[in-house]
């Protein structure tokens, strides 16, 4: 079925989009960032050509871990970033089809519709589509020109290679990985202890260590710090399917260790 996702978006998108760009030098980045003048104010950027713009815009959108949807008044696709691909499996609530995006099941298609037309308005809408272990939540954003950008809702708080590559970076060990997965995951640590055939007390020791190794104080503080790093999604593929973790570079493990270092002197929201 994602073999058919993917051949309906590219028959779509294809006429309107640049391919992928191969990758950028940090020269070229420094050439065309913007500057500060002698008064402080940050100068526009140097022209760039449309062609090259679009294909920067469309891989920073890839990179994004939420998936969007970007779709015009009679719900056609303009464009799906790589996320939202992977998740419009085939009991998704949301369907890409020739014709357009459609809701799977029939009483969710009229609160779609209604607001695709609150957005031609002006108007933006959080749905919740779906049943059971299936519901998602979707925002409906108007955008400047008559399209529509759908943002899909996450189906959990911490993806799972984002997860890997975090114990990874900290030092932890499998088993100590697969418990920080069990947590992240809201199971608690009796029922890890059953999945995984041991002692609670075996458990229990295991998230001690993972809290030295991380600096976190509590369980909680630990599944927000998980929550808050940035994502892997684009790190981790390679020739259009997902990577090893084994294959994820030095620096972006660097990048996962020093933004769970800025995670653990953020204060928690009250």
């Amino acid at each position: 079925m994602q073999s058919n996702i993917q051949s309906a978006v590219s028959s779509i998108v294809s006429s309107s989009f640049v391919p992928r760009p191969a990758s950028v030098s940090l020269n070229a980045l420094h050439d065309v960032a913007p500057g500060r003048n002698g008064r402080g104010d940050i100068e526009p950027m140097p022209a760039i050509d449309g062609t090259t713009m679009g294909q920067w815009m469309r891989s920073m959108l890839d990179e994004i871990d939420y998936g969007m949807l970007l779709v015009n008044a009679q719900a056609q696709l303009l464009h799906v970033n790589h996320t939202a691909q992977t998740e419009l499996d085939a009991r998704h609530p949301l369907q890409i089809t020739p014709q357009g995006v459609r809701t799977l099941r029939s009483q969710d298609t009229a609160p779609l519709l209604e607001a695709l037309a609150g957005a031609q308005r002006g108007r933006r809408k959080l749905l919740l589509l779906g049943s059971g272990e299936h519901r998602v939540c979707l925002s409906v954003v108007p955008l400047p020109g008559g399209a529509t950008l759908m943002v899909l809702g996450k189906r959990q708080v911490c993806e799972q290679l984002t997860v890997q590559g975090y114990a990874r970076s900290m030092g932890l060990t499998a088993a100590e990985t697969r418990v920080l997965d069990g947590l992240c995951a809201g199971v608690r640590p009796r029922e890890i202890a059953e999945r995984q055939g041991v002692a609670v007390s075996t458990v229990r020791t295991q998230i001690g260590s993972i809290r030295a190794k991380t600096g976190v104080a509590s369980i909680r503080e630990l599944v927000r710090q998980v929550a808050v790093l940035p994502p892997l999604v684009g790190a981790l593929k390679g020739g259009g399917s997902v990577a090893t973790l084994a294959a994820l570079p030095v620096a972006a493990l660097g990048l996962l260790s020093d933004a769970a270092a800025l995670a653990r002197h953020t204060p928690l929201a009250a």
